[in-house]
């Protein structure tokens, strides 16, 4: 094994307070009841905590670490610490390093200042981080991370990982009635799983730097196509360069410490697009995993002198950028994981596969609008529906096969696939469905993949935490639905069966195994009644609506309350995005773009002059018709950027956060998007010695 192999052995998790390091720092009873709470769910006693602070604070110095922080994830999608010493000054003038059981479990922060949507005022800025001890707490930077929640003084959530928590406690629940009802008695648990595809553009620190957009909104506002972008494919899964290689190996290297399982990276379909998967973990280990892949992502780019971006839409022209969230749920026995989605070797397990498929498809085309408004921004906007990524229509593949099989159990009739009789759920004859049971479709929203559905319309930039609670909470909803029947039934099987029947009959309209892109579909779901939530105003909607208050309040995921607030928070955001774009537009057009082109023209006026001076008769019709090209682009340029700033002044105005959104959404949005055309006109007639900054051709082949 070479050096670098064993290293990598030597350092995974090292940095990471897990099983291992729990058993050598912690004492074997208190161990024991610490990974009780931790897979059972058990309460922690609170005896106990000033042992395990103990514990943790001797590891962490061991590690180098002189601080520690309650990590926490506000309503801003990203994370959030304050950093205290271990320090601890004695009447004598000398020192210990003290960490105690309360500030392990218990933190305070400022709520206010955090986005709150009226929970909190300016004047009510208590709030609490308490310690997440399902998600492993870790060492970087000489601080202790320590995985926390983050409460109002009033009980409120304000962060990301509170409802997330609360929505893997009830899918748990409902899943497992669905596994009793089966018969499987070995089944302890069942833990929803999650794995993210983070995409991302790497581009030159000092190109990038030069940009005011990039810098201020993380993606280009102006920017004329260049001849060259995606066309023949040879960038996607394409030989990785030696710079972009060497940055790979050290976000491995720097995430694998953390024990963030980072496998899979490849060149993306975009130049300067690439991609990191980590393995599956559960869901809010993967949610904090994938936060710290974006923050190293972006990190160590800078270190090697480039910018990683992160946005959504980074370049117009090209691919944007996704994170395709895959999920699923994992039954765990004594001694074994594995997925309820997996159709197994025995028609039992078959059966139950079957069932469940059928509560995501009910709970998929039930709660379309909730789970389009998980992943709703401003910035996804401006990818969702560009013959790159799926539309803003929810919709579920299956494949052929798998729908197949589905209507043969609902209905009884004979498969149009599949040899043989009918399929009969329970009975010895059925069949074992083979390991790959559908192709992939790349272009559909929410697909199942074998084992997993991979819902592909999460944004680039966001956290995972939503999306997984709104699945995690849609599907219990169902699973609950499901289990009432089946616990009352004198036969599981059959009423498994008529469950199936029931979906297909009622549900059947959210499958879709075609082309997710095409015009043909959007006109055929429109006919099917699906609803195409197109940008993040009527999207953010949802999670007000009455079914939606009622489904989480059920649950304890959101109180009413909770879910008028974060509503308020997307309005509040959506406007807020679009305020800082628009004024980086007129501040770009306004002081670098106008004073560019106008130096331009002057530069063609005077050539006319002296051409028209000289004593041989030359032809200026040339550089005439450029100027007047120039002219007219520039007047274009400056009209719209006068429009677009009494528009900003008007949007600003608007009363409250839904009227503005509309405005930005209304009025300001086309206003931009005619400025970015007039800058862009001229971007490909004015000489490039003139234009202020650098160019798509420099952004996106500049890192070799």
């Amino acid at each position: 094994m070479n050096e670098r192999a064993d290293a990598l052995i030597n350092s995974y998790a090292s940095a990471v307070f897990n099983d291992s390091a729990m058993r050598k720092y912690l004492p074997g009873e208190t161990y024991k009841q610490l990974k009780k709470t931790i897979d059972n769910g058990k309460p922690l006693d609170s005896s106990l905590a000033d042992i395990v602070a103990n514990g943790l604070k001797r590891w962490a110095l061991d590690q180098g670490a002189t601080h520690y922080t309650h990590w926490f994830q506000p309503m801003t999608g990203f994370t959030a610490e304050k950093h205290d010493s271990f320090i601890n000054p004695q009447n004598d003038g000398s020192i210990l390093m003290s960490f105690s059981g309360k500030e392990l479990i218990k933190g305070e922060s400022d709520a206010s200042s955090f986005p709150s949507g009226g929970l909190r005022a300016t004047f009510e800025a208590r709030g609490y981080t308490t310690w997440d001890c399902t998600s492993p707490a870790f060492v970087k930077d000489n601080t202790l991370y320590i995985p926390t929640c983050f409460s109002s003084f009033t009980g409120e959530a304000l962060d990301m990982k509170t409802p997330l928590l609360r929505s893997m406690e009830i899918i748990n629940a409902q899943a497992m009635r669905i596994v009793r009802a089966f018969g499987d008695n070995d089944v302890k648990r069942v833990v929803a799983m999650a794995g993210a595809e983070q995409e991302y553009f790497l581009v030159d620190k000092k190109l990038a730097s030069k940009r005011l957009d990039l810098i201020t909104c993380g993606r280009t506002l102006f920017g004329a196509r260049p001849p060259k972008g995606q066309e023949l494919d040879d960038h996607y899964y394409g030989n990785i360069k030696d710079r972009v290689m060497a940055y790979m190996r050290e976000v491995d290297d720097e995430l694998w410490k953390l024990g963030v399982p980072a496998k899979t990276e490849h060149n993306e379909a975009a130049p300067a697009q690439h991609e990191l998967a980590n393995v599956y973990s559960s869901v809010n280990i993967a949610c904090d995993q994938n936060q710290l892949v974006m923050e190293t992502l972006k990190k160590v780019a800078l270190r090697r002198d480039m910018m990683c971006l992160l946005h959504e839409k980074p370049f117009q022209g090209v691919n944007g950028s996704g994170k395709h969230n895959n999920w699923s749920i994992n039954a765990i026995t004594a001694d074994s994981a594995k997925s309820l989605l997996d159709q197994g070797k025995t028609p039992v397990t078959n059966a139950r596969f079957l069932l469940l498929l059928a509560s995501v498809i009910w709970a998929v085309d039930e709660y379309a609008g909730l789970l389009r408004a998980s992943v709703a921004s401003p910035s996804n906007d401006s990818r969702l529906g560009g013959n790159e990524a799926p539309p803003c229509i929810m919709s579920i593949f299956l494949g052929d096969m798998l729908t197949d099989v589905l209507n043969e159990v609902a209905t009884g009739g004979k498969s149009n696939i599949r040899e043989g009789g009918n399929m009969q759920m329970g009975v010895s004859t059925i069949p074992n469905l083979p390991k790959d049971v559908s192709d992939r479709n790349r272009t559909s929203p929410f697909a199942f993949t074998g084992k997993k559905f991979e819902f592909r319309m999460q944004g680039s930039s966001a956290s995972i935490a939503e999306c997984n609670t709104v699945i995690n909470t849609i599907v219990a909803e169902i699973l609950s639905r499901i289990a009432d029947r089946l616990e009352k039934a004198e036969d599981v099987f059959e009423e498994a069966n008529a469950v199936i029947a029931d979906v297909m009959r009622d549900h059947k309209r959210i499958i879709f195994n075609g082309n997710n892109y095409s015009e043909e579909w959007r006109r055929e779901a429109a006919e099917r009644g699906l609803a195409d939530l197109s940008d993040a105003v009527v999207a953010a909607a949802e999670l007000v609506k009455p079914a939606a208050v009622e489904l989480f309040e059920k649950y304890g995921i959101y109180t009413k309350k909770e879910l008028e607030a974060r509503y308020e928070i997307r309005l509040e955001a959506y406007c807020k995005h679009y305020k800082i774009e628009a004024e980086t537009m007129l501040e770009m057009a306004n002081r670098q773009i106008l004073p560019a082109v106008v130096s331009y023209a002057s530069f063609l006026a005077k050539t006319i002059v002296d051409m028209r001076d000289t004593s041989i008769a030359l032809d200026i019709s040339a550089p005439s018709s450029m100027l007047k090209d120039v002219s007219a682009a520039t007047a274009s340029l400056r009209n719209t950027s006068q429009k677009l700033s009494k528009a900003l002044a008007n949007a600003q105005k608007a009363g409250d956060n839904l009227s503005a959104a509309l405005a930005y959404r209304d009025k300001i949005l086309p206003l931009m998007s005619e400025l970015r055309e007039a800058a862009d006109k001229l971007e490909c007639i004015v000489d490039e010695k003139y234009w202020p900054f650098p160019t798509y051709n420099a952004l996106l082949f500049g890192v070799e």
